[in-house]
């Protein structure tokens, strides 16, 4: 009652549909265990629980705790219409030939998890092999989400190391060549689409974090050919929320850090930001050029 009040109060795009979504969907990862986690999911469920459409187990400690631990998170998501991923919780141990991938989903649908993600970058497995776990994915009724990652060349990040405080730096030539081709990524990703995964997860950050500016040909190639409903951004902070809401409507899906989940949905609501500082003052992260 109090969120519809809340979203009449600023005005929020007619357009937004209520959950389920198809798109526009924010999800979030929830960090390494700890005995505050439960309470903190529920606080995020409670507050916050009509704008979060999934929850992505993030954290390494999970694939530690007990069985019973992580089907009570995955239940407390659930009653709160709140669909529940992998992530990379248990990304280490998962098993590299078909037959023991198999017993891996089953044990991922006992548990009540909704998607497997799978990471293209991490797993090292043949291109053929890694469609057939997409498929055998999705033949135990899994939603299957393969996750790549845009990977820039060493040369287009800036040098570290130790220096003297004020020291010059000469400038280095940047290249603009990636590790992995944008156009190779894309085409593993359609092959994935064609073997019915249901989303592909872009890590964002590739994008964002080591180019002077935003990568938007990148993203707008990215989102061309695979389609906006078939795409999630990971955005690692507000700056790239924003700059994706605006560019590709609310529509856009988003995997976000719970304390944006407010802002962005915000953003999303009210006609792809331009006026959020009505809610919340003067915008404290300015769009990327």
């Amino acid at each position: 009652m109090a969120a519809s009040l809340w979203k009449k109060m600023y005005a929020f795009n007619e357009d937004r549909l209520d959950k389920p979504r198809r798109f526009g969907v924010t999800e979030i990862p929830i960090p390494n265990f700890s005995p505050f986690s439960h309470n903190l999911l529920q606080d995020i469920f409670e507050f916050r629980g009509e704008y979060v459409d999934g929850l992505k187990l993030s954290g390494d400690s999970y694939s530690l705790m007990p069985k019973a631990t992580i089907k009570q998170v995955i239940d407390l998501a659930h009653q709160h219409g709140v669909y529940v991923s992998t992530g990379v919780w248990d990304e280490h141990v998962i098993p590299k030939t078909p037959s023991d991938f198999k017993e891996y989903v089953e044990e991922c649908k006992q548990l009540g998890f909704d998607t497997i993600e799978l990471n293209a970058g991490s797993l090292g497995i043949p291109e053929e092999t890694f469609l057939r776990f997409v498929r055998l994915v999705k033949s135990a009724g899994l939603k299957a989400r393969p996750h790549f990652q845009v990977r820039f060349n060493e040369s287009d990040i800036p040098k570290g190391g130790d220096r003297a405080y004020g020291a010059y730096i000469p400038p280095e030539p940047r290249s603009s060549e990636f590790v992995e081709d944008v156009d190779l990524l894309i085409r593993k990703a359609e092959r994935c689409l064609k073997e019915d995964a249901d989303m592909i997860m872009i890590d964002a950050l590739g994008i964002s974090q080591h180019a002077d500016k935003m990568r938007g040909d990148i993203v707008a190639k990215i989102i061309g050919r695979l389609g906006l409903e078939k795409t999630m951004f990971e955005a690692s902070n507000q700056r790239i929320s924003e700059w994706f809401i605006r560019q590709y409507s609310p529509k856009v899906n988003l995997c976000i850090d719970h304390s944006h989940v407010l802002d962005v949905e915000c953003i999303r609501g009210r006609n792809s930001g331009s006026n959020h500082a009505f809610v919340f003052g003067p915008s404290s992260f300015s769009v990327l050029k």
